[in-house]
């Protein structure tokens, strides 16, 4: 006799006793981790993963119980935990619980969003949502559009996109070097010129070096500028920028993955003045927006950019649907079948507001400058500068410490477990780079990470 096939995620009791188990293994793995990295290093975590997992495919299951404690818990205790305030290397936000229940009920229903009959409310929750944050974007402009994307590097590469279909294949992207890889990958890509790329010895895009690059150039141009560098944390002057592109008559696209949710923070939106010129902007709502990923957008100030995206497959968007009224959704993405992401981000919009969200940003960016001061009163450490984002490099100093030693600083803390630092290259040296997205981080969390460093570099 045949088994039951399981229960489905639609049965809500069924996912609720699932929950539990989930819950509980979440809680143990993060137990047994007891910081905000494994100790051990790679080999160490391999294996303890391997022991735990067994037989990836056996051929008898061993129940869903059982199988979620055992891999949720592994899961958990080999994770980077971005909730763990001493887990500040990257741009990778604890996410709001809010944002993901949100995406569990995402999960659980399952919408498509490549047709309207798959996804009837999630299409108008997206049509909804994406007005609202591209009017964040473009305050001024009478019907700004912005599509879902996976992050800055799908955004980034649709930026490219629309610029070679709209001013056509000979375009020349120019960038700064403090700017994204994405856009090198994006141009290969698309068959597009190698981007040429701009020095920036002071981190940000210098208007009258761009503007020396420009007069090189022939054809149609796009100057990708950067708000929120992913080494730094700085934003290139984008009023500036902006005159220029205007007076060469270059199109500008913002990269501003990073820095783009300050639009959120009545005390810092300032630092993005100029953004609303671009022609298209990149956010990230998965970085300073605390949603799990992935949460991507791409603003454009003029919907009818995005034609150049429309597509018809028959048994999707056929032509008397469409006529019909059926919303077409195929042209809102590059991907077919992709998942609800807005909806975690709608959750969270209405739950927080505007005010909210600027809090969280507020505090951050206050993280980053109270961990900056406390780098300038430790005698035994650097500070590279003072922070423009949340992003602070800072590095052991004394006689003998080079650039090897701040590798091998990371390195250990990583391999104890103890911290989770990254690093960054700036001015010619090697620096540890923290990274401050956590706004439950504490001062106090703060002065554990530089006795941290300052004990390793010791050692």
């Amino acid at each position: 006799m045949r088994a039951e096939p399981p229960p489905l995620a639609a049965d809500p009791a069924a996912l609720s006793r699932l929950l539990g188990t989930t819950l509980d293994a979440l809680r143990e793995g993060a137990e047994i981790r007891g910081g905000p990295l494994p100790a051990g290093g790679p080999d160490a975590v391999a294996r303890r993963v391997r022991e735990a997992m067994g037989e990836p495919l056996p051929e008898t299951g061993q129940g869903p119980h059982e199988a979620l404690r055992t891999l949720v818990r592994a899961l958990a205790e080999g994770a980077a935990d971005p909730a763990h305030p001493l887990c500040a290397a990257h741009l990778h936000t604890p996410p709001l619980a809010l944002a993901a229940a949100a995406d569990l009920a995402a999960s659980a229903l399952n919408p498509s969003m490549d047709s309207w009959d798959q996804a009837p409310a999630a299409s108008a929750i997206e049509g909804r949502v994406t007005a609202a944050l591209a009017a964040e974007v473009y305050p001024d402009a009478p019907h700004p559009d912005a599509l879902v994307t996976t992050g800055g590097t799908e955004s980034n590469q649709l930026a490219l996109l629309l610029a070679r279909e709209r001013l056509g294949p000979a375009v020349r992207t120019v960038v700064g070097a403090n700017a994204h890889h994405s856009f090198q990958r994006a141009a290969w890509l698309l068959g597009l010129p190698e981007p040429s790329v701009v020095p920036t010895p002071r981190g940000t895009l210098d208007p009258a070096a761009l503007r020396e690059a420009l007069t090189t150039l022939t054809g149609p141009i796009l100057v990708a500028a950067t708000a929120g560098t992913t080494d730094e944390g700085l934003i290139d002057p984008l009023p500036a920028l902006a005159d220029l592109c205007e007076e060469r008559h270059a199109d500008l696209h913002v990269d501003a993955a990073y820095g783009g949710p300050l639009l959120f923070s009545r005390r810092h939106r300032s630092l993005l003045d100029g953004l609303a010129r671009a022609r298209t902007v990149t956010v990230d709502l998965h970085k300073l927006g605390w949603q799990p990923a992935a949460a991507g957008l791409l603003a454009v100030r003029d919907p009818a950019d995005l034609a150049a995206l429309g597509h018809t497959a028959a048994y999707l968007n056929a032509d008397d649907d469409t006529e019909a009224g059926l919303p077409d959704l195929l042209g809102r993405s590059l991907r077919t079948t992709r998942r609800p992401d807005v909806l975690k981000s709608a959750v969270t919009l209405r739950a927080l507001g505007r005010t909210g969200l600027g809090e969280l940003v507020d505090t951050c960016m206050d993280r980053a400058q109270e961990l900056a001061d406390l780098v300038e009163k430790a005698p035994g450490l650097d500070l590279q500068a003072r922070p423009t984002l949340t992003t602070v490099l800072f590095r052991p100093n004394g006689p003998g410490v080079t650039d090897r030693t701040v590798a091998a600083v990371r390195r250990t803390l990583l391999t104890e477990g103890r911290a989770v630092l990254g690093r960054a290259e700036a001015d010619g040296r090697l620096w540890l780079k923290a990274t401050l997205l956590n706004p439950h981080a504490t001062p106090g969390d703060l002065a554990q990470l530089i006795t941290l460093v300052e004990g390793s570099a010791h050692r």
